[in-house]
């Protein structure tokens, strides 16, 4: 995991957030290497599921909300971490990680229920702390002007159920889908990423007749597992854990998690709830607004049942990070002496790599060469997202592009100037081949996206 985080600051991928001010735990940028993965893992998941199905639609939702959404959803009595405080230090824990020995190995602590900042094993009984971070709205900061930074995103897509059905003439079953910040204010910390108190989150409530809800779940069960490995996740890092009847949220009648083998170990990556009709039927009551849905067929009007399926995108990329990340001992170069005793290569699927192509001119002491190069470039980058580099020998190059994913090296040598062609070198074989130049944006458009 020190390999992954080291690689992710020193590349641009991930910086801790404000970071000249000694950091904010838990907060993290997302440099320009991590913003373009990030964009990309979205885009192939807007493509995937809004894009080519033909009953899901996009909305985007306000991240603050009327207090009384919170109210209706039971976020404000059930969205809570039991909180316990060290009676020396008062550093503040989740109960349940110190009682299942979470921090065991870390700071001072030698086993379960031990303090890691001083080793002490006195604390506060546990007192339930809710996870939502509190603002106000408008210029009063008082009770009546309470509310919450969003935990999630489903929220807005049951609020807003009855004005999507009715624009998009929806009948069951049907999606809305959305992928926006989220925000919790979490107790424990940790594992890089994987537990942040701002994210992104990726989900969609699909809306189904009763009685059909247990069919579809299974269905999107399948399809949400699908959508991970074909973002070049390996399948046996993946994992299924079905939550039992007594863990179940209080809204949910089956929950399975999909768990990712983490460095840390197997935790959760994603997840598909059956939220029954819960939460039409709390907002209908709360509001006092018919969220119901009329059935054409039968005549009647009832709840559809919701069928969620979640991911957040932070741990979408810390997944691929680690999923992709290879340390090949000797490098891999055999024709020459190698540089260095280990070589990185990271092998991103070529559909959400953040680089997709980079130039390269053989040297950069002839100015023939590096005018072509230049061309070539400004060429390509109106198609593909593409990296202009000239610095250094060109296997170091060639390293540090594997370093980072990029699929594929476009070398402007000498032969180039002669036939106007150039060299297509793979990020993953090392197999290099002679593309002509005008040829060049078609080949790759097949090499990515094919």
């Amino acid at each position: 995991m020190d390999k992954i985080v080291s690689l992710c600051k020193r590349r641009g991928f991930i910086f801790q957030s404000s970071e000249i001010y000694g950091g904010v735990e838990a907060l993290w940028d997302y440099g320009p290497l991590g913003s373009l993965l990030k964009n990309n893992i979205k885009s192939h998941w807007l493509k995937r599921f809004v894009q080519e199905e033909d009953n899901i639609v996009l909305i985007d939702g306000a991240v603050l909300m009327h207090p009384k959404v919170w109210m209706a959803s039971g976020h404000l009595e059930n969205f809570t971490d039991p909180l316990v405080e060290c009676k020396n230090c008062h550093s503040r824990f989740r109960s349940d990680h110190m009682i299942d020995g979470r921090f065991i190995g870390q700071g001072k602590a030698k086993e379960k229920n031990q303090c890691p900042q001083c080793g002490e094993k006195e604390f506060t009984p546990p007192k339930q702390f809710n996870l939502m971070f509190k603002t106000f709205l408008g210029p009063v900061e008082d009770e009546a002007h309470i509310t919450f930074l969003r935990p999630e995103t489903a929220q807005s897509m049951f609020t807003d159920f009855k004005l999507v059905q009715e624009a998009m003439r929806l009948k069951l079953p049907f999606g809305i889908a959305q992928i926006g910040r989220s925000f919790r204010n979490e107790i424990t910390t940790g594992n890089f990423t994987f537990r942040s108190r701002e994210f992104d989150i990726a989900e969609i409530e699909y809306f189904v007749e009763p009685g059909q809800d247990e069919a579809l779940f299974d269905f999107w069960l399948e399809k949400w597992e699908k959508f991970f490995l074909e973002l070049g996740l390996k399948k046996e890092n993946l994992r299924r854990y079905e939550h039992p009847k007594e863990s179940l949220a209080h809204y949910s009648k089956r929950t399975v998690d999909i768990e990712y083998k983490f460095p840390f170990g197997w935790s959760e990556l994603a997840g598909v709830a059956n939220r029954t009709d819960f939460d039409l039927s709390q907002h209908a009551k709360f509001s006092g607004q018919d969220l119901s849905y009329f059935d054409d067929e039968k005549k009647k009007n009832y709840f559809p049942y919701v069928i969620e399926p979640t991911m957040g995108i932070e741990r979408a990329v810390l997944a691929i990070l680690c999923d992709a990340y290879q340390e090949i001992k000797g490098g891999r170069t055999k024709t020459t002496k190698s540089a260095k005793e280990v070589e990185v290569v990271l092998k991103l699927d070529k559909k959400i790599a953040p680089i997709k192509a980079a130039v390269l001119p053989l040297v950069r002491n002839k100015p023939a060469l590096v005018k072509k190069a230049k061309e070539v470039y400004q060429t390509l980058k109106t198609h593909f997202v593409c990296q202009y580099d000239e610095s250094g020998s060109i296997g170091r190059r060639y390293r540090r592009l594997d370093e980072v994913g990029v699929p594929f090296a476009l070398t402007i040598d000498f032969e180039t100037l002669e036939k106007d062609d150039l060299t297509l070198r793979d990020r993953d074989t090392m197999k290099q081949d002679r593309i002509k130049i005008n040829e060049l944006i078609e080949v790759l458009k097949k090499k990515l996206f094919e």
